[in-house]
């Protein structure tokens, strides 16, 4: 079944909230918001503004430190700026949104193509979807702007990149693919055989879905999609994938167009190029999503590849609940944290 990104029932809420109150070391330069929602989204805007997604509320823009609402789109997830005042922005049902794309300029916000309707009619990655009240199979996580007017989304519950055109036809560039892999992690954070259910502490392996949680074009012109892998939420098995610029319909794990290029993550929830072609893997927590959601977690990590020889370095780590991360023109790297307790977000820099 679609497998959601991760847990965001108020039960789930409440254990990373107290993760994050043990876990809050904020850098000295990072900034408190009063956001009311969850914060998964961070970009740059030309002026070097930041914009910040609140699934509560809609976007804001944040400028030399003060917060103020640029548009009300409940369920906002991602947005990605095309201009001055001008940006293209997802929304999510799983958040509270109608899971589809829209062009926002001051003072106007208009829908563009609905990706919820797309996911239930294509399904590009063939996996069954859940029935209600299971969580949708459309959940529209990133977004990222290309030249010429169209739209890249990555669907974190429908598995696949999704490319929309500037009169909103929608069409797959590529699925990610499910993967058999250890229950060891799953079994540890359920506490098997105690508790946890049947198929994580009764199997060694289990077929994992790969979810698309974040793309980003790199210098070369690729598309580049992060991995967050599903239940059992393993270690170290979220990779990195490139795609060509113009594939259409790639099966990942089989496709010649769609290749890893790093690989040895866990629960990638975002990417963004900066300068020198440095390509920024954000992991939601070192040990798994699932970890986290259960207050077990210990803080994610920002790693900088080099998009050339693909070399990753970590450059921080212990971050609560790092969702997002944002390089401005001068090379500046701006980090979300505490991304799903509105009373804990916190956006600041790394050194």
């Amino acid at each position: 079944m679609k497998t959601p990104l991760f847990g965001h029932r108020p039960s789930a809420l409440a254990a990373v909230a107290a993760l994050l109150a043990v876990l809050a070391t904020a850098k000295a330069d990072a900034i408190h918001y009063p956001f009311t929602g969850l914060v998964f989204g961070l970009a740059v805007a030309p002026d070097d503004s930041l914009l910040a997604t609140d699934t509560g509320a809609g976007i804001f823009e944040i400028r030399r430190g003060a917060l103020s609402q640029v548009a009300v789109l409940p369920g906002v997830t991602a947005v990605d700026p095309i201009g001055r005042g001008d940006m293209f922005a997802i929304t999510s049902r799983e958040f509270g949104g109608e899971g589809k794309l829209y062009r926002v300029s001051r003072g106007s916000t208009r829908e563009i193509a609905d990706l919820y309707d797309f996911e239930i009619r294509v399904n590009p990655d063939g996996n069954p979807v859940a029935p209600p009240p299971a969580p949708g199979p459309s959940n529209p996580f990133d977004v990222e702007a290309l030249n010429g007017g169209s739209v890249l989304v990555a669907d974190a519950a429908g598995n696949s990149l999704l490319i929309v055109d500037q009169r909103g036809n929608i069409d797959w560039i590529a699925t990610l693919p499910n993967e058999v892999v250890s229950t060891a992690n799953g079994q540890k954070i359920f506490g098997c055989p105690q508790a946890g259910p049947p198929p994580v502490c009764n199997n060694s392996m289990l077929p994992a879905q790969g979810v698309a949680t974040s793309v980003a074009v790199g210098p070369d012109g690729a598309y580049y999609v992060g991995e967050l892998k599903g239940i059992p939420a393993p270690k170290g098995e979220s990779r990195v994938w490139r795609i060509e610029p113009g594939t259409r319909h790639a099966v990942c794990g089989t496709s010649p167009a769609c290749r890893i290029v790093a690989d040895g993550f866990t629960s990638i929830v975002d990417l963004t190029f900066g300068p020198g072609g440095t390509l920024y893997v954000v992991e939601l927590d070192e040990e798994s999503w699932l970890a986290m959601q259960m207050g077990k977690g210990t803080g994610g990590s920002v790693n900088a590849c080099n998009s050339t020889t693909w070399v990753c370095t970590q450059v921080a780590t212990g971050l609560p609940m790092v969702s997002s991360v944002a390089v401005g023109r001068d090379g500046t790297v701006h980090i979300v944290t505490g991304a799903v307790n509105p009373l804990a977000v916190d956006i600041g820099t790394l050194p």
